[in-house]
């Protein structure tokens, strides 16, 4: 399927890479996880940036990542399942889901990050979600100690512990919040100047509504970057 030696899979929503906003959002990153390549960061006759914000610096956290909303989150396959029948069932569940069509996505601070989340909760998009966390749980590693402890480490509340215990992520099923990064944590002068920069850079080309019409199997690569190995295609129209 893929000569990289990959340690984690995960599987991400992921905008049609030949779309503006893909394409956008990408070399605001820097890096474009369905090519496999490192991206130009907008330039200041693209793009202005009067408070003079190194892109490269607020981006870091989530270049590895590439634009993507996390749908199953990354995790190690378990001892007898390997890539290929992990592959094949995620295929399964997306051939029986239809398109997922998001009517409003908006640019929001989640805390002291900035991320494109959805205008009001999106039933079908929550309920995929759901499908591709528990039905693919048996092919997940259970945690080690040390990745319980960073988890742990985020003043998890009792119902996050619970799912973390569960499912290997707190953030997933009731607490799922589907939200596509677009910066590392920053002080609060950085994160307005980054709001504004981007409010000119990716809103002009986010469309609404906002469909997807798959999901991306990726995986982590030696260099901590994560790569698209294969679309996931829904059935088509509700």
């Amino acid at each position: 399927m893929n000569d990289i030696p990959f340690s984690r899979y995960a599987i991400y929503a992921v905008p049609d890479p030949d779309s503006a906003l893909f394409t956008a959002a990408s070399r605001w990153l820097g890096w474009n996880c369905v090519t496999n390549a490192e991206t130009r960061h907008p330039v200041p006759d693209e793009l202005k940036n009067p408070a003079g914000v190194d892109i490269s610096s607020v981006t870091d956290t989530p270049r590895k990542y590439g634009f993507h909303g996390t749908i199953k989150p990354p995790m190690r396959l378990a001892a007898g399942c390997d890539i290929a029948a992990f592959a094949s069932k995620a295929r399964q569940i997306a051939a029986e889901l239809p398109n997922i069509v998001i009517p409003q996505m908006k640019l929001a601070r989640i805390g002291s990050f900035l991320a494109l989340v959805p205008a009001a909760p999106c039933a079908s998009l929550e309920a995929a979600a759901a499908r591709f966390v528990t039905e693919l749980d048996p092919c997940r590693a259970s945690l080690n100690k040390a990745e319980l402890a960073r988890r742990r480490q985020n003043n998890l509340s009792a119902r996050q512990d619970a799912l973390l215990a569960a499912w290997g992520y707190p953030y997933v099923l009731d607490e799922f919040r589907f939200h596509m990064t677009l910066s590392g944590s920053l002080d609060t002068a950085t994160l307005a100047a980054c709001e504004d920069m981007l409010t000119d850079w990716i809103l002009p080309v986010l469309p609404q509504p906002f469909t997807l019409e798959r999901m991306a199997l990726v995986g982590e690569g030696p260099d901590g970057r994560f790569r698209l190995i294969d679309w996931l295609t829904f059935r088509g129209h509700p």
